[in-house]
């Protein structure tokens, strides 16, 4: 029961020691590394956690060089970060290129594919940009650190409706009916629609197959906005760091 006590009394000593530094440690490398979590920086917060993590839970480990890897590795970010503001080639070297995901209100699928982003993932994440209609981005853009950056269209811009007189009583938001091939029918019942209309719709765009689509929306207006699986003609905006 001694030995247990004593050991509980390590471990909090240790809490009350390790956070305050823990603490400068993270002001020293910034408020980017903890808004950003650019792939470098992400590697460095988990390593201090497990650092300090182990530390913290067992007495066993001394505490000292604990200490010294904390500060070791706030210098060695602010580092990185220095050499990566200095020199472009190693900033890009240890971090992800910004992706483009849609032009022209198109998924692009080669691209979603090779950062491994789900049709859902996107959905979700435009939504929190406040875009519910596919068809009113210019451009979107998957960033270095993850985050979706969202150019809209020029006559999608937000207009004060005040200003013009404007009530608006609708708002423009579309649904999901086809995703990588699927027909989402509860979709289409929503509409009072089936999958006869759908494909007519599809036929009249020069689809004849509904596995070459891959992703379709319906809006409340029944205007479908496709985008095929392999999707031609698009110019690609050649985003970089």
């Amino acid at each position: 029961m001694v030995e247990f006590l004593k050991e509980m009394l390590i471990v909090l000593g240790r809490i009350i020691t390790i956070l305050p530094l823990l603490l400068f440690i993270t002001i020293f490398m910034g408020k980017r590394a903890i808004g950003q979590l650019p792939i470098f920086d992400f590697l460095i917060i988990v390593t201090l956690g497990a650092v300090v993590g182990a530390d913290i839970a067992d007495p066993s480990i001394k505490h000292l060089p604990t200490a010294v890897a904390i500060i070791g590795l706030g210098v060695l970010q602010r580092v990185v970060a220095n050499w990566k503001i200095s020199n472009r080639k190693i900033g890009r070297f240890i971090t992800f290129e910004p992706t483009v995901i849609i032009q022209d209100g198109k998924l692009l699928n080669k691209n979603l594919k090779s950062i491994r982003y789900s049709i859902d993932n996107i959905l979700q994440m435009l939504r929190e940009k406040n875009v519910f209609d596919m068809n009113e981005v210019e451009t979107a853009i998957i960033e270095s650190n993850g985050s979706l950056s969202v150019l809209k269209k020029p006559q999608k811009n937000t207009v004060t409706l005040e200003d013009m007189n404007i009530v608006k009583t609708t708002s423009t938001i579309s649904y999901p009916v086809i995703v990588e091939g699927t027909i989402y029918s509860e979709i289409l019942n929503e509409f009072s629609l089936n999958e006869a209309w759908i494909n007519q719709q599809l036929s009249d765009q020069g689809i004849h197959n509904i596995k070459d689509v891959f992703f379709a929306s319906i809006n409340n207006s029944h205007a479908l906005h496709i985008t095929l699986k392999d999707e031609r003609g698009l110019t690609i905006p050649p985003i970089k760091h």
